[in-house]
């Protein structure tokens, strides 16, 4: 029998229905209906057309010939999920409903990371339906090949919620990397994606988002992660398609000794874009270390906020926040907003680098004396600028990153 938590959390949930987030463009959700359920594919490869392309474009490999697992789910529907059979009784991979009615211990994990209450999204999240995927990598098990996940909405002026559940057992180590999307006959949507990380001792997650979106889209992710002892969560966010609006302040609050976290981010604001996308890191435990790295070009109209939190607990703790943006356009605003919170804690280590300017014309110049166009010239230099060495991820992963990026680039520059 199901677990019954929506009703531990529906009145706090009904109370938060008008609130605004913090941060971010306010949306009015009643201009978007639930999205509708669709039928189960026997296989990424009978999708449509369409479907698979959009897929490609937010990373996912739809041969599935190196990745570990697959769940791909499309408007409120699960349509396909898979283990490869050289990692059965390693991980599972679920949708989150299923979860609830097999493991009496989800208690544990939902809505434990995230307020239920943070704001009108996580709101809309507990009291309509909604989906998602539950991901656990069992103890001590070390995944050498991607877990895969895809969130794609295909209903024009739709909202999608989703609520993911990611546990990392004692000494477990994966990639995951997610592709959220619409095939383009989609133009406006809404977008709610809930996801919590529990990182148990010892084990290490790179999670990776990659968000192929459209003009008139918002998108309104909610997560955080909870590290525990000797572990390590990575979290890489990429957007490069234009989108009307996304909202995402991601937070890891590092409670075991020893844990740490880095967030890191490449943003290509395009068109009318208004892009709010920080992280923060809570340094709770003893010698708990954290990173944030952000690299934005801001371009045409678009508006980019690139924040960063770090709040250090612990005497004993160390921090720094690295944000740089390339404001390719007269007409395009960046914020860098930096913010570092010394919290009872007159030894912590905390500091921050921020940095904004156009590209210079000495790198430009520099190039086209040795034969390039001003275009190839400001290319090659946009591409070093947002390179994906700084997400730091294993080697056939940054590739098949690199190609999807070349891919959205010549799509969209």
């Amino acid at each position: 029998m199901q677990i019954d938590l929506s009703r531990k959390y529906k009145d706090l949930a009904k109370r938060a229905v008008n609130k605004k987030a913090a941060y971010g463009i306010d949306i009015d959700l009643k201009m978007y209906e639930d999205a509708a359920e669709v039928g189960n594919y026997k296989g990424l490869d009978t999708l449509p057309t369409e479907i698979k392309e959009a897929a490609l474009l937010a990373g996912v490999d739809v041969t599935e010939k190196n990745r570990s697992g697959t769940y791909m789910q499309i408007d409120h529907s699960v349509i396909y999920n898979k283990i490869m059979a050289s990692y059965e009784n390693k991980i599972e991979i679920i949708s989150v409903n299923d979860a609830l009615e097999k493991f009496p211990e989800m208690e544990k994990y939902w809505w434990q990371a995230v307020n239920v209450d943070q704001d009108k999204y996580t709101a809309n999240a507990e009291l309509k339906p909604m989906h998602g995927y539950f991901i656990r990598v069992l103890p001590g098990m070390k995944i050498d090949k991607p877990i895969q996940s895809c969130l794609m909405l295909q209903e024009n002026a739709k909202v999608q919620n989703v609520h993911n559940i990611i546990i990392l057992e004692e000494g477990a180590e994966a990639q995951i990397i997610t592709g959220c999307a619409i095939p383009p006959k989609v133009k406006e949507g809404l977008h709610i994606g809930i996801s919590e990380f529990y990182i148990k001792k010892g084990a290490k997650l790179t999670f990776t988002m990659i968000h192929n979106w459209a003009e008139d889209f918002h998108v309104r992710p909610r997560s955080a992660a909870i590290v525990e002892e000797d572990a390590t969560f990575i979290n890489n966010y990429v957007l490069l398609k234009p989108v009307k609006s996304i909202q995402m302040f991601p937070s890891a609050n590092l409670i075991g000794k020893n844990a740490k976290a880095q967030f890191n981010s490449i943003l290509y604001g395009k068109e009318d874009s208004h892009i709010d996308v920080g992280s923060k890191v809570i340094l709770t435990g003893e010698n708990t270390a954290g990173q944030a790295v952000s690299r934005a070009i801001v371009d045409d109209n678009a508006t980019i906020y690139a924040r960063g939190t770090l709040i250090g607990k612990n005497d004993t703790v160390k921090a720094h926040l690295d944000c740089r943006g390339i404001l390719a356009s007269k007409d395009a605003v960046m914020y860098a907003i930096p913010e570092l919170v010394a919290d009872k804690s007159t030894h912590a280590k905390l500091s921050h680098e921020a940095a904004i300017g156009p590209i210079g014309e000495e790198e430009i110049e520099y190039l086209m004396a040795r034969g390039l166009s001003k275009d190839e010239a400001v290319t090659l230099i946009t591409q070093g600028f947002m390179d994906t060495k700084i997400l730091g991820l294993p080697e056939m992963l940054e590739n098949s990153l690199k190609e999807m990026i070349n891919r959205t680039r010549d799509d969209t520059m």
